[in-house]
């Protein structure tokens, strides 16, 4: 079967001609001869491309766009209007809606076929982008998470063994020292299957949206104190509180609640000391102006190149065969889901060998107006 087209128009003598010229070049063609039909017919038909009239009775072209768009399916559909209207803002309604393109009336059967092309062909392109995004996810899945889960359960699996089988004959000391063996591994998985439920949640809020507005209102006072507590709990934990450089105003709250405050932190620092050499700096500055507030974090570690910035995600770890590290690729997709549900900014700069920079900047209010101090 062809590439199929809907052609919504009104009047039969021009839906008749588009649909004659499209079928010459072997599309797939149906019509309809208003608004309320065309929308029953996309639904039913699920056309590649939509020619529709803006001036039409009962539902114009911008109501079946609307209706459409409502729809999950018709989100993906390029619509193209037919309109001898060329007021400017006409055609800015049409696209905020998401309209894809116009054709102004009269116009030739060059300009409907070239159109109807270049529309098709981003189509294409897009859904050849999309589907590499996916197999690049598919492959990073099957390499990472088998890797990340299996990891610590081998080891946790493995010391458990050695003390069930040994441990009347090991000292007190070597028991202890199994168990902190088993703990971190313990660690390591635990802090995993968090993030994939917190990426979860994150995810399914997205398209929550009076749930997203209500969290995104709740602010955290003691700023300075947390991130401080969090930054050294990192910097133990990696054994690099000599590294450790902090500078944080005390003089605002930001306007997200303090789990997701701690884990945005949290993920930042942890990706900056694993992928930092020791001895190298880690700092973080907290500063408070006007109504935000800017965290920020930089190591002068491994560092990601153009491409990769451009590719952050959950299960996008780069150079994973070069080098061996942990991590699902969760941590940074976390933070720019929290900080956008927050209604932030999140910035990230980098650069191969020398350095790394993440900027996050969230609404806040002055500590004294918020009632701390």
């Amino acid at each position: 079967m062809g590439t199929k087209i809907l052609v919504i128009e009104d009047a039969d003598a021009l839906r008749k001609d588009i649909m004659e010229m499209l079928s010459f070049e072997d599309y797939d063609v149906e019509g309809a001869n208003n608004g309320v039909n065309g929308v029953n017919l996309a639904r039913s038909w699920h056309p590649d491309l939509i020619i529709c009239d803006i001036m039409m009775p009962e539902l114009d072209g911008y109501g079946v766009l609307a209706e459409l768009r409502r729809d999950g399916a018709g989100l993906t559909i390029p619509f193209i209007f037919l309109t001898a209207k060329t007021d400017k803002s006409d055609m800015r309604l049409g696209m905020d809606l998401g309209a894809d393109d116009y054709l102004t009336k009269p116009f030739t059967a060059q300009e409907l076929i070239n159109c109807v092309r270049k529309r098709l062909e981003k189509v294409t392109e897009l859904n050849r982008i999309s589907e590499e995004k996916l197999d690049e996810l598919r492959e990073n899945i099957i390499l990472a998470l088998p890797h990340e889960l299996r990891t610590p359960l081998t080891g946790i699996l493995g010391f458990a063994d050695i003390l069930m089988m040994d441990s009347n004959d090991m000292s007190g000391d070597k028991i202890a020292e199994m168990a902190r063996y088993i703990h971190s591994a313990a660690q390591r998985l635990y802090r995993l299957t968090e993030n994939y439920v917190v990426y979860a949640q994150l995810e399914v809020l997205k398209s929550d949206n009076p749930r997203a507005e209500l969290l995104s209102q709740f602010a955290t006072g003691e700023v300075r104190s947390l991130v401080e507590n969090v930054a050294f709990q990192q910097a133990q934990y990696y054994r690099r509180e000599a590294d450790l450089e902090l500078s944080i105003d005390d003089n605002a709250a930001i306007k997200m609640i303090d789990e997701n405050l701690k884990k945005v932190v949290m993920e930042l620092l942890d990706n900056a000391f694993k992928f930092s050499a020791p001895g190298t700096p880690v700092s973080v500055e907290g500063v408070f102006q006007d109504d935000h507030y800017t965290l920020t974090i930089m190591d002068h570690g491994r560092g990601m190149n153009e491409q990769q910035l451009t590719r952050i995600g959950a299960f996008m770890q780069f150079n994973r065969k070069l080098y061996e590290q942990q991590g699902s690729g969760f941590g940074l997709a976390i933070v720019q889901r929290s900080v956008e549900l927050h209604h932030g900014t999140f910035k990230l700069e980098s650069m191969p060998d020398q350095y790394t920079r993440v900027t996050v900047i969230l609404p806040a209010v002055p500590a004294l107006e918020y009632g701390i101090g």
